[in-house]
């Protein structure tokens, strides 16, 4: 998925010079495709990710089209302070760019894992936060991200994942994309989680139980009318998110069906309140986390039983 980001990045940047990158001295093997091509739009800034949204922001006051890379936790908990007064109280067009999110560095414990920041991310004004499920998918929000109003956080999991490809689908900031259509529940999957929804969808389909799978890749905005139109459909919804049930996805979905009275059940699957303390691979991580296929399938089972 960070490939097809810097790809892109390298394709928007050929044409519009006012596209600059910034790393907090992290993405080696992955920044310098658009290093070598744009030497003099890009800046390494060190370990010092506060100065880097400072001059993102003095770049952005002046015209540019800012991205800025890290592993999600430096880029959004390290420097938070100034991504809202700085770049959100402006709305300036300073684009925060986090890889390896969710349980990607297992074996590096906590203080590497990204399971906060969508809840962080999304409650600040004028912030849009974006997880794409697929490599094609980053490509065509990066482009969206590219033309959008205001400030995006993008959320890229690791590479891995299956090609999901969306290229007949429209895809857009703010609108959810039906992936498999169905009348039994609604399945609703963000960023990493995607993949693992679609074969459970499948693995559903073949116990006879049709799952709705939206691929919600916009937290915020969130598209309210994919919810509610689903939610007359099917009499269940669950929320799958590599990411805290606190804050994320799953939080955003409830709010959105209690404002609308909507009477179905509903259940969040995510990563539980609490610090995941257990060393392993993000595979094993997420079987401790009962995030996996099987789980999905069970969640469903019981919801519909």
């Amino acid at each position: 998925m960070r490939k097809a980001f810097i790809k892109t990045l390298v394709e928007i940047a050929e044409y519009d010079n006012r596209v600059y990158l910034l790393t907090a001295d992290m993405g080696f093997g992955l920044v310098e495709p658009f290093a070598e091509a744009y030497p003099e739009r890009f800046i390494n800034v060190g370990v010092a990710e506060q100065n880097m949204i400072g001059i993102a922001t003095g770049l952005a006051l002046s015209g540019k089209v800012v991205f800025v890379y890290s592993i999600t936790n430096f880029p959004t908990f390290r420097c938070l302070e100034q991504i809202r007064n700085d770049v959100c109280y402006h709305n300036l067009k300073v684009h925060i760019v986090a890889g390896s999110t969710g349980l990607t560095y297992g074996e590096l414990g906590s203080s590497h894992h990204a399971t906060e920041d969508i809840d962080v991310m999304r409650s600040l004004p004028n912030m849009a936060v974006i997880a794409p499920g697929s490599p094609s998918e980053v490509s065509l929000l990066t482009k969206a991200i590219y033309e959008y109003r205001s400030p995006c956080y993008l959320r890229l999991g690791n590479s891995g994942y299956s090609a999901i490809n969306p290229s007949s689908r429209s895809v857009k900031i703010g609108k959810a994309n039906t992936m498999i259509v169905g009348r039994d529940v609604v399945l609703i999957a963000t960023g990493s989680m995607l993949n693992t929804t679609l074969q459970a969808a499948k693995q559903l389909g073949g116990m006879g139980i049709r799952a709705i799978v939206l691929n919600m890749h916009t937290i915020k905005p969130i598209d309210k009318d994919a919810i509610i139109s689903s939610s007359k459909i099917a009499g269940t919804i669950i929320t799958i998110e590599e990411h805290s049930i606190i804050g994320g996805l799953g939080s955003a979905v409830a709010e959105v069906l209690a404002e609308n009275n909507s009477r179905v059940k509903f259940k969040r699957m995510g990563i539980p309140d609490a610090f995941c303390t257990q060393v392993g691979t993000q595979s094993q991580l997420l079987v401790d986390c009962h995030l996996t296929i099987y789980d999905i399938v069970r969640e469903v089972e019981n919801a519909i039983r």
